[in-house]
């Protein structure tokens, strides 16, 4: 099990250790105060990377080298020079055909952070709103745009989700070939690439996005994953929490089947158990409009069952009324499937040591929390 446990909230950066019984422990944040919108260990060279969105000094992105104390800046994406007609596009201005307005191609925040494979040493993703993927080959030395992705010409289509532009938030590289990595986009759908990023093709067959009107619901460009998950020893099954059920692929995305659950398949979060494809966890809300737990009792669920039946687990969740939601990033399983951390947007941070059957309070007054991982 891990014994390192990473939260990335909007005052700071919490790493905590195992105490060995059962606890954690923790000392001061690293940057205390700021949003620390992504955090990614790399264990390829013991590198923590942290990502951080301080708003009108812009995006940053800092990395701490393994052995050493103090953190170093590293560089960040930066988007190409915005062409005329498309910023003409962006504020209506535009004489051409009429098409969705295109956000400006401008940073503005970096919402997932993946390594690449183990034989790619030094690359990292970058997925970023609004909507471009960034590589790098150089440990965040520098970053380059994948035009391959940005250039497509269904890219325009694409909107808002969680937030008003587009944005990556999941990076899956295939651990059999790191040329094969998978991506979610808000709203943009379920993408892949087998050849490093040089081709890319749609991969949402099957997710219905209910919120369009009856005749484009299927259409994979429209889609909204919340998060894509994979399972490590079989990487050709993915899960997606999606914003409008849950949905489950057992050939590589190449086809997803539907999925609805009790009390709500409505969520953000979602963790697959890393050798048993069959089981993965939820943290249930009502629907988009209301995004609150069901008759505000705060679970957990679990399928063994590849979706078939879901178990739901409260024990050391607060009782109701209870109105915590967690984030895309904020429930993580670790590699031997049975320790999980979840985090709160009310700053709750909880573990469980048997599979999510039962949790532990860490702490609930911790500020709101993004993202969780362990090291």
């Amino acid at each position: 099990m891990s014994d390192r446990l990473l939260v990335a909230t909007r005052k700071g950066l919490f790493v905590l250790q195992h105490d060995g019984a059962g606890g954690w422990t923790y000392g001061a944040p690293h940057f205390a105060g700021e949003p620390v919108s992504m955090v990614l260990p790399d264990s390829r060279d013991g590198t923590l990377y942290a990502a951080l969105n301080l708003g009108h000094f812009g995006v940053k992105l800092h990395r701490l080298r393994a052995g050493m104390t103090d953190w170093e800046e590293c560089a960040v994406p930066v988007y190409p020079p915005q062409p005329p007609e498309e910023a003409r596009a962006s504020n209506g201005s535009s004489d051409a055909e009429p098409r969705p307005p295109s956000p400006p191609w401008t940073l503005q925040q970096i919402w997932s952070l993946e390594t690449g494979g183990p034989d790619e040493p030094g690359v990292l993703w970058a997925g970023t709103i609004p909507g471009g993927l960034f590589r790098s080959g150089d440990g965040g030395d520098s970053w380059e745009l994948n035009r391959a992705l940005w250039d497509r010409p269904e890219r325009p289509e694409w909107f808002g989700g969680g937030y008003d532009a587009p944005g990556i938030h999941s990076v899956v590289v295939d651990p059999r070939d790191s040329r094969h990595v998978t991506i979610g986009i808000s709203c943009g759908g379920v993408w892949q690439t087998v050849d490093g990023g040089a081709n890319w093709q749609l991969s949402s067959e099957g997710m219905e996005a209910d919120y369009m009107p009856p005749e484009r619901r299927g259409e994979a460009n429209v889609q909204d994953p919340h998060r894509v998950v994979q399972c490590a020893a079989n990487p050709d099954v993915l899960w997606t929490q999606h914003h409008c059920a849950i949905f489950r692929s057992t050939d590589g995305a190449a086809h997803w089947q539907r999925i609805e659950a009790q009390p709500s398949s409505f969520g953000f979060a979602v963790a697959v158990h890393p050798r048993e494809p069959d089981t993965a966890w939820f943290v249930p809300a009502v629907k988009d409009a209301c995004r609150v737990p069901v008759d505000g009792k705060f679970v957990v669920t679990r399928t063994r069952d590849g979706g078939r039946t879901f178990e739901r687990f409260s024990n050391g969740l607060p009782p109701a009324p209870a109105y915590d939601l967690v984030y895309r990033h904020g429930l993580v399983v670790d590699d031997s499937g049975t320790r999980l951390a979840m985090g709160s947007t009310t700053g709750a941070l909880w573990t469980s040591s048997d599979g999510g059957e039962n949790w532990r309070l860490v702490s609930a007054h911790l500020p709101p929390i993004y993202c969780v991982r362990f090291g």
